[in-house]
């Protein structure tokens, strides 16, 4: 079993209330959801409304595609435009 794990870095511009940035996230989360078997959250900086920090989640058995799903949610998100990728981290964990 191969448990695929990224943690991505947003960079909101345009927001100026933790409300706005809030309402962002869930759009973000809520569009990745529909398209992709993820598990997905918000992990980090719940309190700054200029960054935030997503996780998302996929359990398979194939590394290779694992891996190729977790680069396609990252691109899914980078052409949202909805907020700026910042780092990113992608781990792989066969169990």
């Amino acid at each position: 079993m191969v448990v695929g794990i990224c943690q991505v870095r947003l960079v909101f511009h345009d927001v100026f209330s933790l409300k706005e940035k809030r309402g962002i996230v869930k759009r973000i989360m809520g569009r990745v959801r529909s398209k992709f078997p993820v598990s997905i959250a918000e992990v980090e900086d719940n309190d700054l409304w200029q960054t935030g920090v997503v996780g998302f989640c996929m359990i398979g058995n194939d590394r290779a595609f694992i891996n190729s799903c977790l680069d396609k949610v990252l691109d899914f998100i980078e052409n949202l435009y909805l907020a700026d990728v910042g780092e990113h981290q992608i781990e792989l964990i066969n169990i």
